[in-house]
């Protein structure tokens, strides 16, 4: 008998991200609030960050919070992005890098192959890279699988992809 198997992914959809940063960029040059700021929101997709910098560190939340909604507003998962701490750039003025988290780190996808273990499933579960390969004979185990790690909160979306 065959097996089936699936892997479990977190990825981010680059192009959604540059458009959502599109859009965030022409509401805040159309808000007054932000008239005069010189707030700019850089994707720098070798890196997998985005330079968020303003007048001042208020700015910054307010640009953050406009990045999100644009962001939720294409679907992405918003828990794959980490604020890190505002910092004050040159001329006075604040910055933040938001950190786009692509793939599943190590210490995650130990810990997700762990939850599955312990379930107690008949299904075998193995770390790929960033990705983890969930493989069984049966297509009901992988799908109380799937069911078992909706249901837990890993600090990351995760998807799964090539369901075989």
């Amino acid at each position: 008998m065959a097996d089936f198997s699936f892997d479990v992914v977190s990825k981010v959809e680059l192009t959604l991200v540059e458009e959502s940063i599109s859009n965030a960029m022409k509401e805040i040059i159309n808000r007054y609030d932000f008239k005069d700021t010189n707030s700019l929101i850089e994707l720098n997709s070798k890196e997998l960050t985005i330079t968020m910098t303003s007048s001042d560190e208020f700015k910054v939340k307010s640009l953050y919070d406009v990045l999100l909604t644009r962001l939720s507003k294409r679907g992405l998962p918003l828990k794959n992005f980490q604020p890190q701490k505002t910092e004050n750039a040159l001329g006075g003025r604040a910055r933040q890098i938001v950190k786009i988290q692509q793939g599943i780190p190590q210490e995650k996808a130990k810990e997700i192959t762990k939850t599955i273990k312990d379930a107690k499933l008949k299904v075998n579960a193995s770390i790929q890279g960033d990705t983890v390969r969930v493989s069984s004979k049966s297509k009901d185990e992988l799908q109380n699988t799937i069911a078992l790690l909706r249901e837990k909160d890993f600090g990351i979306t995760l998807q799964f992809t090539n369901y075989r």
